[in-house]
C-alpha cells in the first residue's frame, strides 16, 4: 500500500500514468523491433540463399548468405553511430560495405521473387511459343500441300489432254500414216495407262492430304485444349503424339513427290516445359520491377529498423534517471514558447556563464539523454523544445519538490508552535 510508485501516481495524477504508459508502450515497440529485425534477415536470407544456391554449391550459398545477412544488420547498427564528418573514412568504409552487401543481397533475392512473379507469364509465353512454332511448321506443311496438289493436277489436266488426242488421232508423237483415226488402239491405250495412273495417283493423293489434314486438325485442338486441360501431362502428351503422327505423315508424303522437307521444330519435353525458373543473368533482360521492389523492400526495411534500433536507445527513464535530468534541466534559465506551441530552451551557455567557464557538461548530457530518449526535439544547434510525453516527468518531479517545500515550511511551523 506505501509503494512509492502508487504514491507518485496518486500526487502527480493520472497525466503522470498516461505518460509512464506511453513511455512503456513505445519501449516495448522498440524492443519488439529486435526479433523484426532478425525476421527480416532470415527472410532476406532465405531469398538471397535461394538465388545464390542455383550458381554455386549450397553450403557455400548458406555460409555466403549468412555473411552478408549479419553486414547489413551490423552496417546499419554502426553507421547510425558514426558521424561522417568525425572519422569520413571509417564512415564511407562502413556505408560501402553496406552497399556491396545490399547489392548482393538484392540481386539474389530479385531470382526468387522474380519466380514468384514471373511463373504465370513464362507459362504463357512457353505456351505461345509452342502455338507458334507449330503454326508455322503447319503453314510449311500447307505451302507443300498446294505445291504437290498444284503439281498433280497440271500433269492429270496433261495426261487427259494427252488421251483425248490419242483418242482422236491428233496426238503429235502420232506417226502420218493413223493420224486422224478416231478409237481406241493401242497408241490410245498407252496414254489411257498413264491417265488412270495419274487419276489413281491423285486420288490417293487426295486421301493421304485428307488425312494429313486431320493430324493437324487434331494437332490444333490438342493446343487448345493444352491450357484449359485438368490433367496437363496428359494433354501435353497427346499433343505431342499427334505433332509427332503429323510430322510422320509429312515426312512421307515429301519424300514420295520429292519434297524438301520443312523444318520441324524441337519441342519442348513436358519437364520442360512444366519446369520452374532457373535463375540466370537472363532474367535482367526481362527486368520485373515488382520483383524487385520486393526484394528491395525487405532489406530496406531491415537497414531501417536496424539503423533506428540504434539510432533511439529502447526504454523509458529510470526514477534516477529522471532525478538527473529534473536537476540539469533547472540549471537552464532560457526559456519560451515557441510558435509550435511547445516549450523551448536554449541550450548554449550565456555570456555570463563564458565569461566564468562555467562547465555544463552535466546538463548537456541530460539534454543529449532525452534527446537520444526522445523526450526533446532538436530545433536548431543551439534549441530544442520539449516533447510532450516530457511534461508530465517535469510536472510530476515539480509536484515532488512542491510537496518536500510543504512539508518543510509544515515542519518548520510545527518547530515554532512549540516553542
Amino acid at each position: 500500500m506505501n509503494d512509492p510508485q502508487i504514491i507518485k501516481i496518486k500526487a502527480a495524477g493520472v497525466g503522470y500514468l498516461i505518460n509512464r504508459i506511453q513511455t512503456l508502450f513505445v519501449g516495448m515497440l522498440r524492443v519488439w523491433t529486435i526479433p523484426i529485425v532478425l525476421m527480416l534477415s532470415v527472410a532476406s536470407g532465405f531469398t538471397t540463399y535461394y538465388g545464390m544456391s542455383h550458381f554455386i554449391i549450397p553450403w557455400i550459398a548458406l555460409v555466403i548468405t549468412v555473411a552478408i545477412q549479419s553486414i547489413v544488420v551490423i552496417c546499419s547498427l554502426e553507421i547510425a553511430g558514426i558521424h561522417w564528418k568525425a572519422n569520413r573514412m571509417r564512415y564511407f568504409s562502413v556505408l560501402c560495405s553496406l552497399l556491396i552487401a545490399l547489392t548482393a543481397s538484392v540481386s539474389f533475392s530479385y531470382f526468387k521473387f522474380y519466380e514468384i512473379s514471373e511463373q504465370g507469364t513464362i507459362h504463357i509465353d512457353r505456351l505461345n511459343h509452342l502455338r507458334q512454332d507449330i503454326k508455322a511448321y503447319v503453314d510449311k506443311v500447307l505451302v507443300i500441300k498446294s505445291s504437290v496438289l498444284t503439281q498433280q493436277r497440271g500433269e492429270l489436266e496433261k495426261a487427259s489432254k494427252e488421251v483425248t488426242q490419242a483418242y482422236f488421232g491428233t496426238h503429235p508423237e502420232i506417226v502420218a500414216g493413223y493420224r486422224n483415226q478416231v478409237g481406241e488402239g493401242p497408241f490410245w491405250k498407252r496414254y489411257n495407262d498413264i491417265y488412270q495412273a495419274k487419276k489413281q495417283t491423285m486420288a490417293q493423293l487426295e486421301q493421304d492430304f485428307s488425312a494429313l489434314d486431320k493430324s493437324v486438325q487434331q494437332v490444333q485442338v490438342n493446343l487448345s485444349q493444352l491450357d484449359v486441360a485438368d490433367n496437363v501431362q496428359g494433354a501435353y502428351y497427346a499433343l505431342l503424339t499427334s505433332f509427332q503422327t503429323m510430322q510422320l505423315q509429312v515426312n512421307q508424303l515429301s519424300s514420295q513427290f520429292s519434297q524438301s522437307l520443312p523444318d520441324a521444330p524441337l519441342l519442348l519435353t513436358y519437364k520442360q516445359f512444366i519446369e520452374g525458373v532457373k535463375p540466370s543473368s537472363a532474367m535482367w533482360e526481362g527486368f520485373s520491377l515488382f520483383a524487385f521492389t520486393c526484394a528491395a523492400m525487405v532489406d530496406f526495411f531491415t537497414v531501417l529498423l536496424s539503423y533506428r534500433l540504434e539510432f533511439t536507445a529502447p526504454g523509458p527513464l529510470t526514477a534516477d534517471e529522471e532525478d538527473l535530468v529534473f536537476e540539469c534541466l533547472r540549471q537552464f534559465t532560457e526559456f519560451r514558447i515557441n510558435g509550435n506551441d511547445e516549450l523551448e530552451m536554449i541550450i548554449e551557455k550565456t555570456e555570463l556563464e563564458k565569461a566564468r567557464r562555467y562547465s555544463d557538461w552535466s546538463r548537456m548530457f541530460a539534454v543529449g539523454l532525452l534527446l537520444n530518449r526522445g523526450f526533446l526535439r532538436k530545433i536548431d544547434h543551439r534549441t530544442v523544445e520539449f516533447a510532450p510525453n516530457l511534461y508530465p516527468l517535469i510536472a510530476a518531479k515539480m509536484g515532488d519538490k512542491i510537496n518536500v517545500l510543504r512539508a518543510q515550511a509544515k515542519a518548520e511551523k510545527a518547530e515554532g508552535s512549540h516553542e
